[in-house]
């Protein structure tokens, strides 16, 4: 199994075509949005590249394809234009190695996880990063659309044999191989 992993749209369309490009490219089976599809919130200044209807039809695109994660900013109304479920807030892949957590952040993350031996993927901090901290694995994409702390927008690409943070112009942020 293949995937890209993105988080934090915003509702900004600005990388959404490189993440389709990249997709098609690496022949991915799944597209994984963390949460935080369309509202770019009160503490985030307007900026180009801002457009709902856009990011709508991309990840309504996706439909067949896409896991999306709930994000502290996602509303009920917004699933009601979305052509996929916007679940809960955390989820699970089963791959054949291993069995992936998937959650935006804000309520389970490397401060506050309870299961261990484990992988947790989430978004909400928009700083990239894979760290170990005892027994687990804390992986995330960063921001595709409002990166913080001075870096690009960046996605995760996992392929079963190593997981791989790139920024959006295709340098390698940070990378894992799978045991």
């Amino acid at each position: 199994m293949k995937f890209i992993v993105i988080s934090d749209i915003h509702g900004i369309k600005t990388n959404l075509p490189k993440i389709k490009e990249k997709f098609e490219e690496l022949k991915c089976d799944k597209l994984i949005v963390l949460g935080d599809l369309f509202y770019i919130g009160p503490r985030n200044k307007m900026i180009d590249g801002y457009d709902i209807e856009y990011v709508k039809d991309f990840l309504n695109y996706y439909k067949e394809k896409i896991i999306c994660i709930k994000g502290n900013c996602d509303s009920e109304v917004d699933s009601l234009v979305c052509d996929f479920p916007i679940l809960s807030e955390i989820g699970m892949i089963s791959t054949e190695k291993e069995e992936i957590y998937l959650t935006h952040g804000h309520l389970y993350n490397d401060s506050n996880w309870m299961k261990m031996n484990s992988i947790l993927i989430y978004g909400h901090l928009h700083i990239p990063f894979i760290k170990e901290i005892e027994t687990n694995t804390y992986i995330n994409p960063g921001s595709i659309s409002l990166p913080k702390e001075g870096n690009k927008p960046s996605y995760l690409y996992y392929d079963e044999n190593e997981f791989i943070i790139y920024d959006i112009e295709d340098n390698i942020i940070a990378k894992k191989k799978i045991a």
